[in-house]
């Protein structure tokens, strides 16, 4: 009877991150069932409740304990969510660092960690305890590849990225311009700057990177990061969450939808949603109404309250007031037998899935781009927050399965430009070639997740490696 090989996951507060690492447990427990995995949760204030509803489904080779919480009004409020997500977890290392000491001298020792790239601080403790380490990556192997690169690009380009004039090549990934890096590369006096930086140099502690991404969709990324880190950089997605467990059947929006749906013609509707965390200030929302209602095409928007802070609900910050009410007067009453909106939350994977689904409408965060992938649902590209404009160019220019909007003279997107993108993704998507790519980029996906896919032997690749590695030590 094999060893048990027992890992210690640790995650960040935020529930994309949480939903992704915690599946992938499950995919590495599925494949090495004698693995046992603690997956520890950093907290603000409490622990995420759409977690919990995840944690209620784990095999019991899949433990998890979390840390005590850190109070959000003790963080710098003038900050943005992400950061005081950074801060938040620097603040939990101390409990991280007892917490893995138990587990360490447990009748099951630990034998390695995988981290999530903002709590990397744990890669320290990792050298400390004598433990194997790894950075488990959500989003993509191009922001992995910034990410790597980034202490060497910070020394490279002296002007605010936001300013730089020349593409900058990463290598194996399609050009991409300074203003579309992630918002916390754009002032370099700024904190956020700074932490960022920090944690793009803990990197080369790690022993590899496991990346949700697959190799059909970034094998010359791939290629490129092996040819700098040989044999310890694994693709290993794409993984989302199905639906099953995270999404309540038989709610009122879960219902609505289905039944709206039901009764619309297949892929003639455009999916509009903006993630977990996501909000456009009131003046966007004004032009997302006209501009759905101006296109003519059927419609299902999720709609949170406006804010003037695009990831206002990225910390699960709630807004009592009725989303709908800041719609345009008259909106709801003239769009009635073309769309539906609804407020605050809907079951995403299971309309993405829906027949009647042609489009989607995104913020370009990494789950919900890998979920239409899956589900072959070609996007329109709206980013807002965190690495989404580095996916939207590699939606848009590297595997083009999305169509980008193009941003007025007083940064926003206007309606006019707003129903002829529309009106070119749900009626021109065959004749522009977007939905063979897709299809294509689907099938692609489903073939990495088979017992021979390229995705299934990273898993086991990793899974053998860590074997090896712990046999030496």
């Amino acid at each position: 009877m094999a060893k048990t090989i027992h890992i210690a996951v640790v995650t960040i507060p935020a529930f994309s991150h949480q939903a992704s690492i915690i599946q992938f447990s499950k995919n590495l427990i599925h494949h090495h069932n004698h693995f046992h995995i603690t997956i520890i949760f950093p907290t603000i204030d409490s622990p995420l409740p759409p977690t919990l509803t995840l944690l209620k489904h784990l095999p019991s080779s899949i433990t998890y304990t979390f840390l005590p919480p850190i109070h959000k009004q003790s963080l710098p409020q003038n900050l943005s969510p992400a950061v005081q997500i950074q801060l938040a977890v620097s603040q939990s290392m101390p409990s991280f660092h007892s917490t893995i000491s138990s587990l360490s001298s447990s009748t099951t020792p630990l034998v390695a960690l995988v981290s999530d790239p903002f709590a990397n601080e744990s890669l320290q403790v990792a050298k400390e305890f004598n433990l194997l380490s790894y950075i488990y990556f959500p989003p993509s192997a191009m922001t992995l590849s910034l990410f790597i690169h980034f202490p060497k690009l910070h020394q490279q380009i002296s002007s605010e990225f936001r300013d730089y004039n020349e593409a900058i090549q990463l290598p194996g990934c399609v050009p991409i311009h300074g203003i579309d890096l992630p918002e916390h590369f754009q002032d370099r006096s700024s904190l956020a700057y700074e932490l960022i930086l920090q944690r793009c140099k803990r990197f080369n502690l790690a022993d590899g990177f496991l990346v949700n991404s697959f190799m059909k969709m970034e094998g010359k990324t791939m290629k490129a990061l092996e040819q700098e880190h040989k044999d310890s950089v694994f693709l290993v997605g794409p993984i989302i969450q199905n639906g099953s467990t995270n999404e309540s059947k038989g709610s009122d929006s879960d219902l609505e939808c289905y039944k709206w749906l039901m009764k619309q013609s297949t892929k003639s509707v455009l999916y509009v949603s903006f993630g977990s965390g996501g909000t456009l200030c009131q003046q966007q929302v004004y032009e997302l109404a006209f501009g759905l209602e101006l296109s003519g095409q059927n419609f299902l928007w999720v709609l949170r309250a406006p804010s003037d802070t695009s990831n206002e609900a990225y910390l699960g910050a709630k807004n009592d007031d009725d989303p709908l009410s800041f719609l345009p007067k008259g909106f709801l009453e003239r769009t009635k037998e073309q769309g539906l909106v609804v407020p605050n939350w809907a079951p995403q994977t299971r309309i993405l899935s829906h027949g009647s689904v042609g489009g989607f409408l995104t913020h370009c965060g990494w789950n919900s781009v890998l979920e239409s992938i899956v589900l072959g649902v070609p996007m329109i590209a709206w980013p807002l927050f965190a690495e989404q404009k580095m996916n939207a160019v590699l939606l848009c220019d590297q595997v083009k399965v999305a169509m980008r909007l193009k941003f007025s003279e007083d940064g926003l997107f206007e309606r006019d430009e707003i129903a002829k993108v529309v009106k070119g993704l749900m009626l021109d998507g065959t004749e522009n070639g977007i939905r063979e790519r897709i299809q294509e980029l689907k099938d692609a996906a489903f073939d990495a997740l088979k017992e021979d896919g390229s995705s299934t032997k990273a898993i086991f690749q990793f899974g053998n490696r860590l074997e090896t590695l712990v046999t030496d030590i």
